[in-house]
């Protein structure tokens, strides 16, 4: 069985790796062409009430699940990994493109490769999988219910926000491939 520590360690890198995007992966674009409109806040406060009640939701008895931990900690630590190594793969595909707040650069590409041949938005994607480890860790289904809601909900307001900015930005070459790449999920959304 895997120790609760290992799991709770993995839990912990999470937010410690999405604060350390936050200070250091800000883009470097004078105000007025920002193009963010708030959607980087409205993921933090979404995230901040999805684990509130997650965490209150855990005191629902009729919603504790029937597994025990040693089957729900290996799925937990399995959709954690698997949702960081998703970010950080798109993260570092995109490189100096990369950004925690919606700008474009002139020089900017449509990429194609790594993670973003399957899906438009692999970062969240892979955030996404993470948090629904960390529901799964929490050993409670309508937890899980309460985290994804909220976050899911921020994260598609925000790729409206990023994908009106790429398309204004990119042009034909990306409406191109919005029209052959699915947002979040190969072949599905």
């Amino acid at each position: 069985m895997i120790p609760l520590r290992v799991l709770e360690a993995v839990v912990v890198l999470f937010p410690v790796s999405e604060i350390a995007l936050s200070i250091f992966k800000r883009s470097k674009t004078p105000p007025g062409q920002n193009q963010d409109q708030g959607s980087a806040g409205l993921v933090w406060i979404a995230v901040a009430l999805g684990v509130v009640g997650a965490i209150a939701a855990q005191s629902v008895p009729m919603a504790r699940p029937l597994w025990p931990d040693q089957v729900v900690r290996p799925i937990a630590l399995v959709l954690v990994l698997s949702g960081l190594a998703i970010r950080w793969w798109a993260i570092l595909t995109l490189g100096r493109f990369f950004t925690v707040d919606v700008a474009t650069r002139r020089d900017q590409p449509v990429v194609r490769t790594g993670p973003y041949r399957f899906v438009r938005h692999p970062s969240y994607t892979g955030a996404l999988v993470a948090f629904s480890g960390i529901g799964v860790f929490m050993s409670n289904w309508l937890s899980v219910v309460v985290l994804l809601v909220p976050i899911t909900l921020a994260v598609f307001i925000r790729i409206r926000i990023e994908e009106r900015a790429l398309l204004a930005a990119l042009g034909v070459p990306y409406a191109d491939y919005c029209s052959r790449t699915k947002r979040l999920i190969p072949g599905i959304l």
